[in-house]
């Protein structure tokens, strides 16, 4: 790109374009369904790990909703969901996953839940949580699932106020012996509002591997490849990257 066109994709960019391994060493991923983090954040994921930093991931449910075999029973469907989600987990460098099991297409804002993603914060000890927006996005309503919705709540609950405070579910200090925990900041997915970018151009075949890992959902993945790389592109022009390019945003929250 010539240093004219370049200065004028800059003025027209209207995400900021990071670096998602500045300031941190470890990242906890908190989604409501396996594939949920593939769609949103895998190619993040991928560059954070290459960078050396470590992710967790933490699933609220098993997805034992999501399939169309009716012959298919929710244990098994749990199963194989797990399987697929570990299995595109690795494909990004993710080796620890943590699955709360609750019910698929019935997560709700609850204590019970806060008191789930405190627990995991408190485990994992994270500098960054992202998770999925709370917000509902009309523009993207398969976004905005009310799982999706639910998680996204309860996990900005969690990091603020429950973690950090031992007076939160008295029982993590008390009986687990887990110590609070400040999450300084958190990345929302798919928000209404995003004001930050990563760069994906070179994760994108990874991106795209770890979806197609989820075989139940999206079947032989043929179409993954153009549909990501749609969105890729769309998201890199807005950050005022070049037309070949890809990239993921999201919303930043500071919770320090």
């Amino acid at each position: 790109m010539s240093p004219k066109r370049k200065k004028n994709a800059e003025e027209a960019a209207t995400l900021r374009l990071v670096d998602p391994a500045e300031g941190v060493s470890k990242v906890l991923v908190i989604t409501a369904h396996p594939d949920d983090v593939d769609f949103g954040a895998a190619g993040t994921v991928a560059a954070l790990t290459d960078a050396g930093v470590e992710v967790v991931y933490c699933l609220v449910t098993d997805g034992d909703a999501g399939g169309s075999d009716p012959n298919t029973t929710f244990d098994d469907r749990a199963r194989i969901r797990r399987q697929e989600q570990t299995q595109a987990a690795a494909l990004v460098g993710v080796k620890e996953l943590h699955f709360l099991g609750h019910l698929d297409g019935s997560v709700t804002y609850s204590l019970g839940l806060r008191r789930d993603l405190s627990r995991i914060i408190r485990v994992v000890r994270p500098d960054r949580v992202i998770c999925q927006s709370p917000e509902r996005n009309l523009d993207r309503i398969y976004a905005s699932h009310p799982d999706h919705l639910a998680a996204g709540e309860s996990a900005l609950a969690a990091v603020y106020p429950d973690a950090r405070n031992p007076f939160a579910f008295p029982e993590l200090l008390d009986a687990e012996g887990l110590e609070p925990h400040t999450v300084k900041e958190v990345w929302l997915m798919a928000s209404p509002v995003s004001d930050i970018a990563v760069e994906t151009t070179s994760q994108i075949p990874r991106k795209v591997a770890a979806l197609r890992s989820h075989v139940s959902q999206v079947g032989d993945g043929g179409h993954i490849e153009e549909l990501i790389t749609t969105w890729g592109r769309t998201m890199a022009k807005m950050a005022g990257l070049s037309k070949k390019k890809t990239a993921e945003a999201f919303r930043v929250i500071d919770t320090k």
